[in-house]
């Protein structure tokens, strides 16, 4: 299992809007440069994330992306809920039919489903706790920013 990277460039997005915004637009061409990724994916995600809220889309001379709250009320569980698709809200997906006549298909849900919801629990506790205040003053920290 992996989740796709739209979650990271989306974090690497919201980190550049602040640091730079004020500097220049954060367009999907400057974010790109910064990113490594085609301006497509960049404008692609700064929809799901202007859709969920976080930020501000404007064009013109003020244009470029901002972020619309506060720093400390921005969760990487929001940034992840706005860019990943994950079915049901279930993180970990099952395969369909396991065979109910062999001893460890008709057990795996038992086995499986109550640890496999106590690790996203986990994830999600985790990720409900990291702001983006708090990427953003290791980031102020790594790049040389305030």
């Amino acid at each position: 299992m992996q989740i796709s990277s739209r979650f990271t460039i989306a974090i690497h997005i919201l980190i550049c809007v602040e640091l730079y915004g004020d500097k220049e637009p954060a367009t999907s061409e400057s974010l790109a440069g910064s990113i490594g990724v085609h301006p497509v994916v960049i404008r692609r995600i700064l929809g799901q994330l202007r859709r969920a809220g976080l930020i501000r889309v404007a064009r013109g001379r003020e244009g470029g992306a901002h972020i619309a709250r506060a720093l400390g009320e921005i969760s990487l569980a929001d940034i992840f809920r706005a860019t990943e698709c994950i079915g049901n809200d279930t993180l970990f997906s099952f395969h369909e039919k396991p065979n109910p006549a062999c001893p460890v298909g008709r057990s795996i849900h038992n086995i499986l489903d109550g640890r496999l919801d106590a690790i996203q629990r986990a994830m999600e506790h985790e990720m409900e706790s990291t702001t983006l205040a708090g990427l953003m003053k290791e980031a102020r920290e790594q790049v040389g920013a305030h």
